[in-house]
């Protein structure tokens, strides 16, 4: 089997069957590291000392029947903003350089106890906070697709390492669209769950020990090959891990049957209002649907929801700005936004999760752009960016995404074709709030019509 382009599920079941046995199994993602990773930059924290010897741990456990997951030993990374026992987390942040955590994040614990086998961290923007993958540890990542273009950020080393082989899943955090847009930039499928469908213990250190600010729209989801592999990660992670205490036991219903497209509401939107989309990711939507509809989908076109885009961004904004702002002093005069503000501030949130609440009442899913663009050439952060031609703002670049951060539905990209560059575009889907469920069987559905995962030349 090619190990380093078969999934997780597969490599799952073939490591259990002792068809390939773990340490096989990551050594085959090692070598394929060792050869792409120089050029790409997507992995920057390794023990390889400490992966070998749980890969053999593994093994041994197979072989005296013993299993200990669904992910027992499948080797993977993870993006440098979970907290690990014993390896470094530092969110390509100076102050953090050297921080080793005493314990695992609530994600990457679940992630231990399924089986899987850690190899090592990829890269990321500093403190999550661009749209690129650059900091000053580490440098900057490359899209496999092309080092000239960005794969996306903040998750931008987890989607590359994943595209280019060298890990068969990874995790990703998404404030504002950073699992959607690199796995949009990547060619490969992403899932931001409802919000507190994920606990965010242990995500994104702070080294001043303040209290956790972010509890409303920053979500942890899956990065990964497949559906299935979305399906099977989402399922370790989910649920209250005890530390956590926002996230809720809701079911999560992976179980059901696979669903048919035939019959399947799909409400779609190439265009968001006042939002610039370049006609690739534009048109994209637009076939798919067309696509969708002769397969006996019951597809139209969607009526946008009773609420002003505008606003809501610009309420996305103000509200991540509070809670990354709670503790920041500048020593000046004028005040922050005081405690009335941040209410005032969710109580319009709310009418906006209301008014989509309602619109998912006439269908099962919508689908729409995942950005304005696609991966764009390395740039100076805030540098306008060009969509067919013209310059536009750069942070309109999370725009598409982070509307469903703000009004915290599942949201998944997907990978639908390539451009006339040979990059990959994708599409996006959204469901109701807790339909997960719903939202990953859509996708497979669709995923077997189209095709999913496209290699890049030369890996």
């Amino acid at each position: 089997m090619d190990a380093v382009f078969s999934s997780a599920s597969e490599l799952a079941v073939a490591i259990r069957s002792r068809k390939i046995s773990a340490v096989e199994a990551l050594q085959a993602h090692l070598a394929q590291i060792e050869q792409h990773n120089p050029a790409l930059n997507a992995i920057v924290i390794r023990d390889d000392a400490a992966a070998l010897q749980r890969a053999l741990a593994a093994d041994a456990a197979i072989a005296q029947g013993e299993l200990w997951g669904p992910l027992h030993g499948v080797p993977h990374t993870l993006k440098d903003a979970f907290a690990t026992a014993g390896m470094r987390t530092t969110v390509g942040f100076p102050a953090l350089a050297r921080f080793v955590p005493n314990e695992d994040a609530g994600v990457a614990a679940r992630l231990k106890s399924a089986g899987a086998v850690l190899i090592g961290k990829s890269n990321v923007a500093t403190m999550l906070g661009d749209f690129q993958t650059s900091n000053p540890l580490f440098g900057r990542t490359n899209n496999p697709w092309s080092l000239q273009r960005t794969p996306g950020g903040s998750s931008g080393g987890a989607a590359a390492a994943l595209a280019a082989g060298l890990t068969p899943f990874e995790l990703g955090t998404d404030l504002a669209g950073s699992i959607r847009w690199p796995a949009h930039c990547c060619g490969v499928f992403g899932l931001k769950p409802t919000e507190h469908r994920v606990s965010l213990h242990g995500v994104v250190p702070d080294p001043r020990g303040t209290p956790r600010s972010v509890r409303v729209m920053s979500c942890v989801g899956p990065l990964a090959r497949s559906v299935e592999d979305l399906a099977l990660v989402y399922s370790v992670i989910a649920g209250p891990d005890g530390q956590d205490t926002d996230v809720a036991p809701v079911p999560l219903g992976l179980d059901a049957a696979p669903l048919s497209l035939a019959g399947l509401r799909v409400a779609f939107t190439a265009d968001f209002p006042g939002l610039p989309i370049a006609a690739d990711c534009r048109g994209a939507v637009v076939d798919l649907a067309g696509e969708l509809d002769r397969a006996g989908a019951k597809v139209d076109e969607a009526r946008w929801p009773a609420f002003d885009l505008d606003k809501a961004l610009a309420g996305a904004g103000a509200l991540i700005g509070m809670m990354i702002g709670a503790f920041e002093n500048d020593g000046g005069e004028r005040p922050g936004p005081s405690l009335a503000d941040y209410f005032g501030a969710l109580q319009q949130r709310d009418s906006v999760i209301a008014a989509w609440e309602r619109f998912f009442e006439d269908c099962d899913v919508l689908l729409c752009p995942v950005a304005m663009t696609n991966a764009f050439a390395h740039c100076e952060p805030g540098s306008p960016l060009l969509v067919d031609g013209k310059p536009v703002d750069y942070h309109l670049v999370s725009a598409h995404a982070c509307l469903f951060n703000y009004s915290g539905h599942p949201a998944l990209a997907m990978p639908y074709r390539l451009d006339d560059e040979a990059l990959p575009i994708g599409v996006q889907l959204v469901a109701p709030r807790w339909a997960e469920a719903r939202l990953l069987a859509v996708a497979a559905a669709i995923s077997q019509r189209i095709g999913g995962f496209r290699r890049p030349p030369g890996y």
